[in-house]
């Protein structure tokens, strides 16, 4: 199973890429899903193991999937087989959910602050960090006192400290070495 995902990846990523630029992820699923569910049906699967010719094959399953699919989904069909790959569909469509979610992931980002932060401050945190990030991000705020006065961002590795009481621990840090 892990080497046809392997096999699967680049006609995955190529689709995915492709669709990403074109802003037509949802589109470029649904087709790809459609075409995946042809390669599983009983006759076509047949047909995908036969001796048939690379472009009989194509325009075999191009005719079967009618409309469906686009002129760039078609070429992409063509391309998988020419290289007899066209039984991989299955696994090219989970690469490509898979691709599609690692996109649309929505990052946690903990925010603490000494005291309750504004709408504003918070659009503005979001818009810095998901610049920073690029994805979109969901802000989880927390008060701390402690901290007397600023905030602390931490999304995953990134940790952004610009509390008071950060800056007097790093100068403390400072004056001892």
């Amino acid at each position: 199973m892990s080497e046809l995902i392997t096999v699967a990846r680049p006609y995955a990523k190529a689709a995915f890429d492709f669709a990403a630029e074109q802003h037509d992820i949802e589109h470029w699923q649904q087709m790809l899903t459609f075409a995946a569910q042809v390669s599983c049906n009983n006759q076509m699967a047949t047909q995908l193991t036969a001796d048939i010719k690379p472009d009989a094959l194509a325009q075999l399953f191009i005719s079967v999937c009618g409309d469906v699919l686009n002129e760039p989904c078609q070429n992409l069909i063509k391309i998988m087989a020419e290289n007899h790959r066209l039984a991989l569909l299955p696994q090219v469509v989970a690469l490509f959910s898979r691709y599609s979610a690692q996109r649309n992931a929505v990052a946690e980002v903990d925010v603490i602050s000494a005291t309750e932060l504004t709408p504003a401050q918070k659009d503005k945190i979001v818009t810095a960090v998901e610049k920073r990030l690029s994805r979109k991000v969901e802000l989880i705020c927390h008060i701390d006192k402690s901290i007397i006065s600023g905030f602390i961002i931490r999304a995953g590795d990134m940790v952004i400290d610009s509390s008071i009481k950060g800056r007097l621990q790093q100068l403390t840090d400072a004056l001892q070495s």
